[in-house]
């Protein structure tokens, strides 16, 4: 169990220096598909390969990059790629297209962005800009085969001391038809609402991570809030929230997740780092995978995946701080790989779904990057195939 924030910084970089020394990316691949409960450990077992779209290209429009969250529907083969653009170019929206893998090979041989949906406000409109109130931050999205609706985060905005004229804009997790018409949304918990103080969740720090569990959804956001401690450095990993709802809406409990400390120190020493988990992914009921991303001002990107098991773990739900002395348990991690093995240099890989199961069993696991429309990067698609799924 966990006491105070010293015992938290020291078993967090414990927790890092394990992983480095236990996990090696096997130059395997990826699966995926709908996973089967009660599955052994998941693992690459073969690459598929890499597939990139131009920068800046156009489709239904719209400026095309920002790529954030992606998701399939099982039934069409259809995909929903969300961009985090915040009306720099275009208003809140999402894409569809399609992924080509082959069945029997696991051979991924394209992408086709075909669509492009505008995000809807209750009223009808669609959402403000970037420092507008109100605005969206869309990082995150997910296909319900169920209601045949996506449910979409959005990681809000808040001032702080480096943008202090910007309005208060909360974290949202929103229902949408797939015309991208406004159905509704969950309840954030009250520890989750932005402020515009040293409280809650921290700005670019909020939604990035959801996905559909067999019996309810879990969402987390991307780093701690203030009151859970620092963002991770070098010398410290960091705790961030994953939250978990019933089918209802009910907020059911809440664990936390252990960050890596940096995988390296920026260059210079006192460079912007960003760190934090920018998507999840179910493997089952209690099963989980995470990207860890890493910016690192003068090196570049490191993603790590990670799988991680809630069963054990402390529900925190009603605890205001992890960094007091107040004992718990966080989820169980394991390194899966590290993602920038096998495509260089790595990109700002965000997204992370399942595709189609290959007729040899494997599952496919698909990962995508944000471009940030920087001419420097690129739009990514790294597809795997894995077992354990």
């Amino acid at each position: 169990m966990w006491r105070g924030a010293a015992a938290a910084a020291a078993v967090l970089a414990a927790v890092a220096g394990a992983a480095l020394a236990d996990g090696r990316p096997r130059a395997e691949a990826a699966s995926g598909a709908a996973p089967r409960a009660g599955a052994a450990e998941l693992r690459i077992t073969r690459f598929l390969g890499e597939r990139r779209l131009p920068h800046m290209m156009k489709v239904g429009g719209t400026t095309f990059g920002g790529v954030s969250g992606l998701d399939r529907d099982p039934r069409t083969g259809t995909w929903y790629l969300i961009s985090d653009d915040r009306w720099r170019y275009d208003p809140a929206r999402f894409y569809t297209g399609r992924l080509d893998i082959d069945l029997a090979t696991g051979n991924f041989t394209g992408v086709r962005v075909t669509g492009a949906v505008t995000l809807r406000r209750p009223g009808g409109d669609p959402y403000p800009g970037f420092g507008k109130p109100g605005s969206a931050d869309p990082e995150t999205i997910r296909f319900d085969p169920r209601t045949r609706r996506v449910l979409w985060g959005s990681e809000g905005d808040r001032p702080d001391e480096g943008h202090q004229g910007i309005p208060l804009s909360q974290m949202s997790l929103s229902w949408a038809r797939t015309d991208g018409r406004h159905a509704g949304a969950l309840r954030v918990p009250p520890a989750l609402r932005l402020t515009e103080e040293h409280r809650g969740p921290r700005r670019n720090f909020g939604f990035e991570a959801l996905t559909f569990t067999p019996h309810g959804i879990a969402a987390m956001v991307e780093g701690p809030r203030y009151e859970d401690g620092e963002p991770p450095t070098v010398r410290h990993g960091a705790l961030t929230r994953l939250t978990l709802w019933d089918r209802a809406g009910r907020v059911r409990a809440q664990y936390a997740y252990p960050v890596d400390r940096l995988p390296a120190a920026p260059n210079p020493p006192t460079g912007v780092t960003d760190s934090g988990v920018s998507e999840i992914l179910a493997v089952g009921g209690h099963r989980f995978l995470a990207l860890e991303r890493s910016w690192l001002e003068g090196v570049g990107y490191k993603v790590r995946l990670y799988e991680f098991d809630v069963r054990g773990a402390t529900d925190v739900l009603r605890r205001d701080s992890l960094a007091g002395d107040a004992p718990f348990r966080p989820v169980r991690k394991r390194f899966v790989a590290d993602l920038g093995a096998f495509a260089s240099p790595t990109q700002n890989l965000e997204a992370l779904a399942w595709g189609p199961r290959l007729k040899s069993g494997e599952c496919t696991l698909v990962a995508a990057s944000d471009d940030n429309f920087d001419q420097r990067e690129v739009t990514e698609f790294l597809a795997f195939a894995v077992r354990g799924c």
